[in-house]
């Protein structure tokens, strides 16, 4: 078991000491990248030691009876997880983060970036307001939009009516880009679904159903430690989640699934990460003996399970949503618990929320620093799991309409420092982290599309 006073801690410790003294240089992100998964899957190593349990073991054939008739009500089994602790949770990869240097910044390059007073220390480049203006120009005051009570452009019932009637044209032509397009002003709530799929090019054919029913039958025949790790954390989150707590088998089935799921690895390709390895028993060390563990490379983590959870409103056939969350992972979601310094990586989010709060809410943002209350000390959590659990549920399928739409994640960070900027008078007052966070303790009555609009479109540049 991983004591989390002192274990992770330690852990982290390790991985700050590593990070400093590094030369990080062009590999800043496959070395800070590689020490963090080494360190996470050399938890895992100490959690199976302690525990006395396998990372992975055959189940006896008649647990795989008992498993495969319980498949569709998983939820209504309790078994003992006190032992189990999330490998990781997104606070202490924010203490990883806040410790990447760029050894150029540090030899005097980079001069402009040391007036940045947050947390994050890369200088890496991020979009100033009129870039983002410019990008999300669809979300425009005058332009019609889903989520947007009144407008002074166009009625409400109107604009809807018409916009529906698009998407029923768009979904009748099955064109993935118009699509892409179409949801930058919203997706109806009858067509999100279908649109969502179209766009991510799913269309959950014989084979793709055969294929998920083959990583059900690993699933029922293999027992991972993951295994333990994907239930504790649907438990912690989901399960307490007053939307989400009835999706709990369906969360089961797909993170189960996941785990296995060999062809997650290929998104290793585009990322500037490397799956984690295990060794098989007594060979290790010896690459020949070397095996991707979990088999879809991906550890979980605290929190996980949420970016499944809004997915189980829209779709009802676990196949299908298996595959619309894998596509959604492989796209978007595996770039915000991943080092690199792609522009909708987290490292680069982070930036640009500070970046934001620092240019347009400066004494906002003193006044939090000042009092140790640093805003990305608060929004993190948000931005890691792209606010799934945060806002209401309507309101984040709205927020995910336009990653979908502009095919960024950037717009969560824009979105986090619209949040400080509507609770600013609250948080002037404060004198403390706790206090700060209490004002922002609940997100659940915003109105994601005015923020987003008044904060691009109503802010003096």
């Amino acid at each position: 078991m991983l004591d989390p006073d002192s274990g992770l801690s330690l852990t982290i410790a390790r991985i700050v000491q590593r990070l400093k003294g590094s030369s990080l240089h062009s590999q800043l992100e496959r070395q800070a990248r590689g020490n963090w998964e080494k360190r996470i899957l050399k938890s895992l190593n100490s959690m199976c030691t302690e525990l006395g349990i396998p990372l992975a073991q055959k189940r006896p054939v008649n647990e795989q009876k008992e498993l495969l008739n319980k498949w569709n009500e998983m939820g209504t089994d309790e078994p003992d997880l006190s032992l189990f602790r999330p490998v990781y949770a997104p606070k202490d990869f924010l203490e990883v983060l806040m410790n990447l240097r760029n050894p150029n910044y540090e030899n005097g390059e980079q001069l402009s970036f040391r007036n940045h007073l947050g947390l994050i220390q890369v200088p890496l480049k991020v979009k100033d307001i009129p870039e983002l203006k410019e990008d999300f120009s669809e979300l425009g005051l005058n332009i019609g939009q889903l989520g947007i009570d009144d407008s002074a452009q166009v009625p409400p019932e109107f604009f809807e009516n018409e916009h529906v009637r698009v998407g029923q044209k768009v979904l009748a032509e099955q064109d993935s880009a118009a699509a892409q397009q179409y949801v930058r002003q919203g997706c109806p709530t009858a067509l999100r679904a279908d649109l969502w799929a179209l766009i991510l090019n799913i269309s959950n054919q014989p084979e793709d159903i055969l294929y998920y029913e083959q990583l059900k039958s690993n699933v029922i025949q293999h027992d991972l430690l993951v295994d333990s790790l994907i239930y504790k954390d649907v438990k912690l989150t989901a399960s307490n989640d007053d939307y989400y707590f009835v999706f709990e088998d369906y969360l089961y089935q797909v993170l189960l699934c996941f785990s296995r799921d060999t062809s997650v690895l290929e998104h290793f390709t585009y990322s500037s990460a490397t799956p984690p390895k295990s060794y098989i028993r007594g060979k290790l060390g010896m690459e020949e003996y070397a095996v991707f563990y979990p088999p879809n490379g991906v550890i979980p983590f605290h929190g996980f399970s949420m970016y499944v959870a809004p997915l189980c409103f829209l779709y009802h056939e676990p196949s299908r949503l298996y595959q619309i969350f894998r596509e959604m992972y492989v796209r978007f979601f595996f770039r915000l618990h991943s080092i690199s310094s792609h522009a909708s990586g987290i490292v680069s989010l982070c930036l640009l929320f500070e970046t934001l709060l620092q240019t347009h809410l400066p004494q906002l943002f003193y006044h939090l620093r000042e009092i140790g209350a640093q805003p990305l000390r608060i929004s993190f959590k948000w931005l890691v799991r792209a606010f799934s659990g945060y806002l209401a549920t309507d309101q984040l399928l709205l927020l995910w309409d336009r990653i979908l739409g502009y095919n960024s994640l950037e717009i969560l960070a824009v979105l986090a420092a619209a949040v400080f900027a509507f609770r600013a008078v609250n948080l002037m007052e404060v004198t403390s982290l706790a206090a700060a966070e209490a004002v922002l303790a609940d997100l659940s009555t915003l109105k994601v599309m005015p923020l987003l609009q008044i904060f691009l479109f109503a802010t003096v540049t």
